[in-house]
């Protein structure tokens, strides 16, 4: 008879693939020195998706900034010249 095991069952695969990744990295960060640093091409992906994050919700809430004053036309002009 097989047991369903729920959620324990279907995280079976994610934990044995976490289990792989920790075998491939090394223990300790005793053996390379530069262990401990970022990669400058790392922090320059970060904040490129970081701005990119910060774009996309400025341009979500856009109409919500506008009416609280926060954000303006690029190119604003006094009323009375956009008049016909």
């Amino acid at each position: 008879m097989v047991k369903d095991d729920g959620v324990q069952g279907r995280a079976r695969p994610f934990l044995q693939m976490l289990a792989r990744l920790r075998a491939l990295r090394p223990l300790d960060g005793s053996d390379d020195p530069d262990a401990g640093r970022a990669s400058p091409f790392l922090i320059v992906v970060a904040v490129v998706l970081a701005l990119l994050l910060a774009i996309l919700a400025i341009d979500l809430n856009h109409a919500a900034l506008q009416s609280l004053g926060l954000t303006g036309s690029a190119f604003s002009a006094d009323p009375i010249f956009k008049s016909p």
